[in-house]
């Protein structure tokens, strides 16, 4: 089978339902904002992998990155009759995050300032994938909010796994930083 097919040569690709939409349609925002997403979390991996003592935080990562990939599926569908063929979203992937913010956050000191990214090349790899998540929550509640009624919407939780894992990956940065003895520069308004 040969990778490149030339039918998005004209600048259309196909959804999962076969219709054919501009690849500046906000859907391929949405979805192609989350692909970006699990790249990075990808190159996060990678570079965790090389820590040998954070063996959990990377099985962690793959997770995430199998979760992002069933999302991603839901908003590149708009059929209905295509969803059941779509994995399902679960509340638990939510949770799983939340418990793991909750225990890095028990290690850590409170939050008082606005942190500068950067401090170890990990750390600022998690600010990357971060603001790359809550561009891609930004196109998906935009997505969201183009879609019309006849229209297959989006997972009900596909917003709130996005936001929590913003929330998971400014959370990881702190705890990395704390781990690596980086220092964390608090922001002050420069005159």
């Amino acid at each position: 089978m040969k990778i490149y097919t030339k039918t998005g040569d004209k600048g259309d690709t196909g959804l999962y339902s076969g219709r054919r939409v501009s690849k500046s349609h906000v859907r391929l925002h949405a979805y192609g904002s989350l692909d970006e997403l699990n790249s990075h979390l990808g190159l996060l991996r990678d570079q965790v992998s090389q820590l040998e003592q954070f063996p959990e935080k990377e099985k962690n990562l793959i997770s995430i990155q199998a979760w992002l990939f069933s999302i991603g599926s839901h908003l590149a569908n708009d059929s209905s009759k295509m969803k059941k063929n779509l994995p399902i979203i679960e509340e638990e992937w939510i949770k799983m995050m939340e418990n793991e913010i909750d225990e890095m956050t028990l290690e850590l000191s409170p939050l008082k300032n606005f942190i500068l990214p950067g401090g170890h090349s990990l750390v600022s790899q998690i600010h990357i994938a971060r603001t790359v998540c809550r561009r891609g929550e930004r196109w998906t509640i935009d997505l969201q909010d183009s879609i019309s009624k006849n229209e297959v919407s989006i997972p009900t939780l596909a917003i709130p796994f996005l936001n929590r894992l913003s929330d998971y990956l400014f959370t990881l940065s702190r705890w990395f930083s704390m781990k690596l003895g980086s220092k964390e520069i608090h922001w002050k308004p420069m005159s």
